[in-house]
């Protein structure tokens, strides 16, 4: 079943409405024809096109309003499917794959020529991964090409976790959006690479650095680019809200009735609760990551000046949120 949600846009000579259902046959008609579709993952919502084709691809860049030296993830079924993408495999990377796909992580591999160069960027590594979502996995097994698919939202902007906010972001600019629930990780994947053979985080996500190291030992830590990425999501400044973004200590914030704030496990006492956003009031790390992107966008909507934000303990999953907050406030 589909419900119609937003006005329509035209394409060609017809109108196309952006609608959220869960049919997986129409997302398939949308990618074969080249259109974007908006996808459920265990991490955020995708917005999803033929990773094959470069005209597909463009779109993606334009509905988004990302700029070309930012790469994608290419979104596949199953590790059989990285040989016919990767021109090398390292041990360790089939290691991370087999011990955590389908999951939240990306894989950093040399790519083949078969991925149009819009889709790296111009570089000679492809981010692959294989998503842990039902509805999305079937879907990727129903096609003949791999999605790229870069999270559902406006450049630079909050992601997302459920289908409606990304109606309420990218609107009818998306014919079809295919609703898989509320998110379970709730922030983006951790990307790895292996430049010379040692295992390298490119990006902080929904697997800590501890799990990675279980299974591969120490690994290096990649510092984020502000203009040359050399994988997704490496840009300093991201995850932004709208709305002014200070990321403090929490007992130096200032404590303002008509300002917003994000806090880790406890409310303030002297700010109206209606304001105000526990990630984790038992204090888990992966609950915190859950909320933390639909509470940002909460907050954003609410009738206030700023928003304020605490860090969380710097552990396990608190790494990837505490990178998120940092990048939203890096403006």
């Amino acid at each position: 079943m589909h419900s119609a949600y937003l006005c329509g846009r035209k394409l060609a000579s017809q109108t196309v409405v952006a609608r959220i259902g869960t049919s997986l046959r129409e997302a398939k008609a949308f990618l074969e024809n080249g259109e974007l579709v908006g996808i459920p993952t265990e991490t955020v919502y995708g917005l999803a096109a033929n990773a094959l084709d470069p005209k597909a691809v463009l779109s993606i860049f334009e509905t988004k309003n990302r700029p070309s030296f930012d790469p994608l993830i290419v979104h596949i079924d199953s590790v059989a499917k990285v040989p016919v993408l990767a021109a090398q495999v390292p041990p360790l990377a089939l290691q991370l794959a087999e011990a955590f796909w389908p999951g939240p992580l990306t894989l950093l591999l040399p790519k083949r020529a078969i991925i149009p160069d819009l889709v790296t960027a111009g570089l000679d590594t492809v981010a692959l991964r294989v998503p842990a979502h039902p509805l999305t996995l079937e879907l990727l097994r129903s096609l003949a090409f791999p999605l790229a698919a870069p999270s559902a939202n406006p450049f630079g902007y909050i992601s997302p976790t459920t289908a409606r906010h990304v109606a309420e972001q990218l609107g009818a600019q998306v014919p079809y959006i295919l609703d898989g629930g509320e998110c379970g990780v709730g922030i983006e994947s951790t990307i790895v690479g292996f430049p010379e053979g040692q295992p390298t985080i490119y990006r902080l996500g929904g697997l800590s650095v501890e799990a990675i190291e279980r299974v591969v030992g120490p690994v290096q830590l990649m510092p984020h680019s502000s203009s040359n990425p050399q994988a997704p999501g490496m840009l300093k400044s991201h995850y932004a809200p709208r709305k002014p973004f200070f990321l403090v200590a929490k007992e130096t914030m200032e404590k303002v009735p008509e300002d917003g704030y994000l806090l880790f496990d406890t409310y303030l006492d002297e700010v109206p609760a209606k304001y105000q956003r526990v990630l984790a009031p038992g204090g888990n790390p992966s609950e915190a990551a859950h909320h933390l992107f639909a509470y940002l966008r909460e907050l954003d909507a609410l009738p206030v000046s700023r928003i304020w934000a605490e860090p969380v303990p710097d552990a396990g999953l608190g790494r990837a949120i505490n990178d998120r907050l940092r990048r939203a406030a890096a403006r």
